[in-house]
């Protein structure tokens, strides 16, 4: 992967920050977009808008092409057996969401059990807790390694025949883990309980394939492949959406309607109620062409060179502690000693870096780490050696500035 000719389709890139060239080190919480994403974007609103499935003019057309050719690029991506397998929804949040309230919500009641880890994104878990207190089920936690990463015993030993639903991310984006979906799956599944797999944080860096996976439901977003916000998708088995209801009611997902009665569509539409994210889908199918075209296999060698090379250089400063195992995705979740990760931040975006600061959206897992926050780097197609480096200048800099501080 040439990453000079990739960097070159990202407009964002080629600008200062605060006088510095912009090193952009936070793809964790959304990606940027390249040309062809924005094209694509222009182009649906310059040529082609117009509402999908109900028109039979031309612009009608041509718009539901390109949002049903997208729903089949993501088909392919993720290596799902059908379109029908692929609802649309606003990100890996709303497709989360979906299966606690649909399908979560029929199926567990007094005495079931709903097993995830304390490494999930918020987005993983107050779903389920919600599900929980509604239906009487327990929520019951897999426990993590010293490092941070889950062992397949501990899994075994928390999965009984009374759980009904496993629910786990892919990649933590906090400690950067790659979890056992495949292998987790098959412990859920021998005691009758189905997989659901947050898959925010690997879809974008990894190849995806459901069917080898064999999970039940799959979420992912746009926004951090390189594509637009507020688009993602929920990848759920054909024969669990047929027996689930949907959640959102209006247009666009019915079939009859009567004064009294009414009746939905076939998947995936039954799903996807209202005027769709038409515009999103079209960035999405072009970013997913995009990601295609430089190499699935390629973008995750180039991220764990990146992260093998960034905890070298990070480790060689006093004071500084990284997070999680040692084989992990493009993340590097750090704190500096007797600084807040907030100050560290202000001081790199001062110097055109950007880096998140905070608990990302995993309070619990802050608080197994014994931490209130921490500082993160994340690494996607267009970082260089050359953007670890300015990091590290940036962190001894910044090092040195509070250590004046309080000497």
């Amino acid at each position: 992967m040439n990453v000079q000719e990739v960097r070159k389709q990202f407009p964002i890139l080629h600008q200062e920050v605060n006088g510095n060239p912009l090193v952009y080190l936070d793809s964790a919480a959304t990606s940027q977009k390249p040309i062809q994403v924005i094209e694509a974007l222009d182009d649906y609103y310059r040529r082609y808008n117009s509402n999908v499935h109900r028109g039979v003019h031309t612009l009608g057309t041509l718009a539901t092409d390109g949002y049903e050719g997208a729903r089949e690029k993501v088909r392919k991506f993720i290596n799902a057996n059908s379109t029908e397998e692929i609802i649309f929804t606003r990100g890996t949040t709303t497709a989360l969401n979906l299966v606690a309230s649909s399908y979560g919500r029929a199926n567990l009641g007094e005495g079931d059990e709903i097993v995830i880890t304390p490494m999930e994104h918020h987005s993983n878990i107050i779903p389920w807790q919600q599900v929980a207190k509604a239906t009487g089920a327990t929520l019951k936690y897999i426990p993590l390694q010293e490092d941070g990463s889950i062992d397949l015993a501990d899994v075994e030993e928390t999965v009984t025949p009374q759980t009904k639903i496993v629910s786990v991310m892919q990649v933590s984006n906090v400690l950067g883990a790659i979890n056992p979906i495949k292998e987790i799956a098959a412990i859920a599944h021998k005691h009758g309980a189905v997989m659901v797999v947050d898959g925010a944080q690997s879809t974008p860096h990894m190849k995806i394939d459901v069917q080898d996976l064999d999970c039940d439901f799959f979420a992912f977003s746009g926004h951090k492949m390189a594509g637009p916000t507020g688009i993602g998708a929920l990848y759920g088995k054909k024969k669990l959406l047929d027996n689930m209801e949907p959640i959102e009611f209006g247009g666009e997902m019915i079939d009859f309607v009567g004064l009294q009665e009414s009746t939905w569509k076939e998947l995936p539409w039954k799903f996807e109620g209202g005027t769709p994210i038409i515009a999103g889908a079209i960035g999405l199918g072009a970013a997913i062409d995009f990601l295609e075209e430089v190499g699935m296999d390629a973008i995750l060698a180039h991220e764990h060179e990146l992260a093998i090379y960034a905890m070298e250089r990070m480790s060689e400063i006093e004071g500084l502690t990284i997070y999680g195992p040692k084989k992990r995705a493009g993340v590097v979740t750090f704190n500096i000693d007797d600084v807040h990760p907030h100050d560290v931040a202000t001081v790199l975006d001062a110097d055109g870096i950007a880096v998140r600061a905070g608990h990302h959206c995993a309070q619990p897992l802050m608080k197994w780490l014994n931490v209130t926050a921490t500082a993160r780097a994340s690494f996607y197609l267009y970082n260089t050696k050359e953007d670890v480096d300015a990091l590290v200048n940036g962190l001894i800099k910044t090092k040195e500035y509070f250590g004046d501080v309080f000497r």
